[in-house]
């Protein structure tokens, strides 16, 4: 019962009250003093959290003597916290934002390997609608099962892979030059955009950015479908890209790309 006892307590109530709540399921209507006896809780503490409980409308005591008690049932009572906890956080939805007038979604840095693995799949996990996402090979082993479930749950996951990535779901597009690229920023990248809201990025064994700031989120998909876009476009014209721009896109980078760039951006 200890299990539910922590529960209890994360809903408000002390360890007296959930012992006294879970007795009076296990026997009512009941006496303080039976209450304590099967609670195994003195009885003085057994009567405190009975008035506590009664003032809460969670128990209730009838007028013999020895008075009884009787609780709520189990599913009044979730109900009752379900119904409290949704009013709360409707308010708060509405009302927290306002309290600055130019109020932004802040953008958090995650830092280290695990912390970001554990960050996307979170991301992952809470998607709904769509997953726009490129990674490496070796980082799509550690997000592979949550993006298999999302995918089950009917959620439209588009790839971009690197170094010889091959999702058996989802849309998905190869992306060439995984180790230039990985030596030239130092590192492997990874983007995610989920439900058109919630974004992470950046080098995943160092730090990766995450937020659900819309600006960002926008650029982000901007970034992710442009890529796809020339993608598509290079799978099926490969030779005339390659007449017009050389290969891998040499030209068009040394056209556009300014001399002061510090590393050869893909």
């Amino acid at each position: 019962m200890e299990d539910i006892v922590e529960k209890l307590k994360d809903l408000g109530f002390n360890s007296y009250e959930a012992k006294v709540y879970i007795a009076l399921l296990k026997k009512y209507p009941a006496t303080g003093y039976e209450v304590s006896q099967i609670a195994d809780i003195p009885q003085a503490r057994a009567y405190d959290s009975l008035k506590s409980l009664e003032l809460a409308k969670v128990v209730f005591s009838s007028s013999d003597k020895p008075q009884k008690y009787t609780p709520v049932s189990p599913k009044e009572l979730t109900q009752r916290f379900k119904r409290k906890i949704n009013s709360t956080i409707d308010f708060l939805e509405k009302r927290l934002p306002s309290v600055r007038e130019d109020y932004n979604e802040p953008v958090h840095t995650i830092f280290g390997y695990s912390n970001s693995i554990e960050k996307l799949k979170e991301v992952i996990n809470n998607s709904s609608k769509s997953i726009y996402i490129e990674l490496w090979a070796s980082d799509f082993k550690h997000l592979e099962t949550a993006l298999n479930e999302a995918y089950d749950r009917g959620v439209d996951i588009k790839f971009v892979g690197y170094d010889n990535l091959k999702p058996i779901f989802g849309l998905a597009y190869e992306h060439a030059g995984a180790k230039e690229i990985e030596r030239n920023i130092g590192g492997r990248l990874v983007y995610l955009l989920a439900d058109n809201s919630e974004a992470v990025f950046g080098r995943i064994e160092q730090q990766v950015v995450w937020t659900k700031n819309a600006d960002i989120a926008f650029l982000l998909k901007e970034f992710i479908v442009h890529d796809m876009y020339l993608l598509d476009v290079n799978k099926h014209f490969p030779e005339q890209l390659r007449y017009f721009y050389g290969a891998g896109f040499k030209k068009l980078k040394d056209k556009i790309l300014d001399k002061y760039s510090s590393y050869n951006i893909h």
